[in-house]
C-alpha cells in the first residue's frame, strides 16, 4: 500500500502555499442614505451587533467612509454585491467599495 503524498508533502509544495490576499469592504457616506439603513446593512450583511454597526455607521457618517470588513477578494465582493442589492431594493444610493487592504 502507497502512502499518501498530501500527508508530508515535499518542501518545494510547502513553499508554495500563501495565504490569500485580504481585501477591505468600504462603506461611503452620502446625504440620502440613512443612518438606520446603513446599520441594517452592517447587521445584515456584515453580521455585525447592533452596537457595532451603530458605532461603525458614526464613523461612516463623520468621516466620510468606513471599512465595514476584511476579507478575501471572493468574499469581499460578495459582501459588496449583497450590500448593493440591498441598498437598489431600498432606493438607496449607498456607495461600497473593495480595495485591498493595507
Amino acid at each position: 500500500m502507497e502512502a499518501d503524498p498530501r500527508a508530508n508533502p515535499s518542501p518545494d509544495v510547502l513553499q508554495d502555499v500563501r495565504e490569500p490576499s485580504l481585501y477591505s469592504v468600504i462603506l461611503h457616506n452620502d446625504e440620502i442614505t440613512t443612518m438606520d439603513f446603513v446599520v441594517e446593512v452592517l447587521i445584515k450583511v456584515f453580521h455585525k451587533q447592533p452596537a457595532e454597526a451603530a458605532a461603525l455607521m458614526m464613523d461612516v457618517h463623520e468621516k466620510g467612509s468606513g471599512i465595514a470588513g476584511v476579507y478575501t477578494y471572493d468574499i469581499a465582493v460578495t459582501k459588496k454585491g449583497q450590500s448593493d442589492r440591498l441598498s437598489a431594493e431600498m432606493g438607496f444610493p449607498l456607495r461600497v467599495t473593495v480595495r485591498e487592504a493595507d
